[in-house]
């Protein structure tokens, strides 16, 4: 019986990047995102390139009552589920107190919410099947504090330790828990998240979806815990974590600053 890889978020971007990199390699996929006519597509396009069987589910991980019949749907259903990648995602930049309070509450639904809930069901499963593994999306921002996209940067520190923990509990079971955190990744993060994405172009630590997700895809095959792609990013993360507190926030408030739409 095949096992196949639940991809949230896989319409576009970082997801879909990834849901090509595991089919190229034989895996069958669930799709899970919003948009019908994406997914479709995406579905039969990796199918005939791959040949492998790819499902999709659409779902709004932003409603509790969604995510609750898509959970039900996968434990009444008879396909096992051995790689879980919580990939989808929500941003905001802007003053705290200026940001939309509802777009804020979405944004801790999918970010922190449906992706612990995802962990908490699955994982269960795969306790049950002897083992699987887990890929959690986060960030460079899940490092330290972010004025101006507070929510977000706290949302992904969320994402960050939860996975490190995790993966100390679940060895018993056989799962492996990793944590993927891209730096800049040239996506529609940018433009959902109302960020002027023009004070990012030229920029170094840019990177294509593609070159994330094959480094995601290698860094899996070896169970590794932190993922961080590209070595800018490493290094920036190491000066980082060297600094002071003080100076990490204020220069991540410089950073983001002018980022944030007029």
């Amino acid at each position: 019986m095949p096992r196949y890889a639940l991809i949230t978020g896989a319409s576009s971007g970082i997801g879909l990047a990834l849901a090509e990199a595991l089919a190229r390699r034989g895996r069958c996929l669930i799709l899970v995102a919003r948009q019908r006519d994406a997914l479709e597509s995406i579905a039969c396009e990796l199918t005939q390139r791959f040949g492998v069987e790819v499902l999709f589910r659409v779902c709004d991980l932003a409603e509790p009552l969604q995510l609750s019949g898509l959970l039900h749907e996968l434990e009444q259903g008879e396909r096992q589920i051995d790689l879980l990648v919580n990939n989808a995602g929500l941003g905001s930049c802007g003053a705290f107190l200026g940001l939309d309070w509802g777009r804020e509450q979405q944004l801790l639904e999918v970010n922190v919410l449906a992706l612990t809930r995802l962990c908490h069901a699955l994982g269960n499963a795969m306790a049950l099947q002897g083992g699987g593994q887990i890929l959690n999306v986060a960030s460079v921002a899940a490092f330290q504090p972010g004025p101006w996209m507070s929510n977000y940067y706290a949302s992904k520190a969320f994402v960050l330790h939860f996975s490190e923990g995790l993966r100390e509990e679940l060895k018993r079971h056989g799962i492996g828990v990793s944590v993927l955190c891209p730096g800049p990744t040239h996506t529609a993060f940018f433009r959902s998240a109302q960020v002027r994405e023009g004070a990012l172009q030229g920029s170094k630590l840019m990177m294509s979806a593609e070159e994330v997700a094959l480094i995601a895809v290698r860094a899996l095959e070896r169970n590794t815990a932190i993922i961080v792609p590209g070595w800018r990013n490493r290094l920036l993360l190491l000066a980082s974590g060297l600094a002071p507190r003080w100076l990490s926030r204020k220069a991540a408030a410089r950073v983001n600053r002018p980022l944030v739409q007029p």
